[in-house]
């Protein structure tokens, strides 16, 4: 529960509640473990709030809210072409098992990344974000969408946070999956944007901001912690590893505007890593679950 000085303020039971999903990349497969969970309770969100995966899987859900239907369309996208483009090359010997022709072609697409890391601003076009977001939310008009739902992205360059609550519900969600470096930022309305998650990783605040008095905010949190045990090698992963620090920290505040945080355990999963998408669903529902009782009791139906 919150502990800060406004939660004197909020009333014990509400009406409804305001649900902030987080970014994390292939932890985020969790949400969709979440919306499981409290679907199998009958609970809906009256809106929905989401930042880079947090808010494809958002969108997804706003616009059909069936999680099974949606579960059904993740899992398959997982298996699809356009996921298969989207897998960047491991910088990593070459493996015992792989053949001589697998391992020169690894190392030239390898060459390849290294000159546009040199040359460009990202790795990937924001075209294939694009493609991502227009193929699973099945809609460009956020008005069509059955649950309200806004998503974040932040201006590039200017570095503002921006909240997209209206016009071309598929840019808007590739640009708040934008990550920087690895995706070209993604334009709306002649203004370029990157990863919400800059700004914030759960959106939880704004959640707040769109909450009225009598309802709760309900958070997930898919971020990861540094392990002790995994050191960098090299320039890419201690970059990467500077960004989970930063982007541990900023949990931390976006954890204080929130009455019920879901937080699944999920371990040392890569943000790239979309591998295991069953064992993170399931974690998803069990961290759910363990809130259930409490959410249940401020929404009066304990």
């Amino acid at each position: 529960m919150n502990t800060n000085w406004f939660s004197r303020l909020l009333p014990s039971r509400y009406d409804g509640f305001v649900l902030a999903l987080g970014g994390g990349g292939g932890r985020g497969l969790a949400h969709l473990g979440v919306l499981e969970a409290l679907e199998a309770h009958q609970l809906r969100p009256d809106a929905i709030i989401g930042v880079s995966i947090g808010a494809l899987f958002g969108a997804m859900y706003a616009h059909h809210p069936d999680i099974t239907a949606v579960k059904a369309q993740a899992l398959d996208f997982l298996h699809s072409d356009t996921m298969t483009e989207l897998q960047l090359p491991k910088l990593q010997q070459q493996d015992a098992g792989e053949s001589f022709l697998n391992h020169w072609a690894n190392l030239a697409r390898q060459t390849m990344l290294y000159a546009r890391a040199a040359s460009d601003i990202s790795l990937m076009d924001a075209e294939l974000l694009i493609t991502v977001a227009e193929k699973l939310c099945k809609t460009r008009d956020f008005s069509e969408l059955q649950i309200p739902f806004s998503c974040t992205a932040v201006d590039f360059p200017c570095g503002d946070c921006t909240l997209f609550t209206q016009g071309d519900l598929v840019l808007s969600v590739a640009a708040s999956m934008a990550i920087p470096g690895i995706f070209a930022p993604v334009e709306v309305d002649g203004k370029r944007y990157v990863d919400g998650g800059l700004a914030s990783e759960i959106p939880s605040l704004e959640a707040r901001q769109r909450a009225s008095n009598s309802q709760c905010v309900v958070s997930v949190n898919v971020g990861a912690k540094p392990s002790c045990g995994a050191t960098p090698t090299h320039l890419l992963s201690m970059l990467d590893w500077a960004s989970l620090v930063k982007s541990y920290y900023l949990r931390r505040y976006d954890k204080e505007h929130t009455e019920i945080l879901i937080e699944p355990l999920v371990g040392d999963v890569q943000w790239d890593d979309f591998s295991h998408p069953r064992d993170e669903i399931a974690r998803g529902r069990a961290a759910a679950e363990e809130q259930m009782g409490t959410l249940l009791h401020l929404l009066g139906k304990d």
